[in-house]
């Protein structure tokens, strides 16, 4: 079970753009931090590598050492956990509405 706080780490991370375009980059496949840090032409490396630790402190990326590189993985369970608690119950909802709808409409 996740606790409130490790669903409030990953809504943090989810509200820093920076840290965002990190998990886009990293859905596309594993990158390494000197990949990831090419990508931010206006931060440091040192100034990814601190995302770079929010995000897994998130849990929300999986780093593995390899030599002296850094692959980072995404990890999709904290998301998916997200989309069960506040999106699914929402989303069932709007779909029983709508059926109940055109229900409605087909009757006339």
């Amino acid at each position: 079970m996740t606790s409130d706080y490790d669903q409030e780490l990953v809504w943090k991370c989810l509200a820093d753009p920076t840290r965002r375009r990190i998990l886009d980059l990293v859905r596309n496949g594993p990158r390494t931090t000197g990949d990831i840090a090419a990508e931010f032409d206006h931060l440091t490396r040192f100034a990814v590598m601190k995302h770079l630790g929010r995000l897994q402190e998130a849990r929300l990326v999986i780093t593995e050492s390899r030599g002296r590189e850094r692959w980072h993985y995404l990890n999709a369970v904290p998301l998916k956990r997200i989309v069960q608690r506040w999106v699914h119950p929402y989303a069932d909802e709007a779909a029983g509405s709508l059926l109940r709808l055109k229900r409605y409409i087909e009757k006339d």
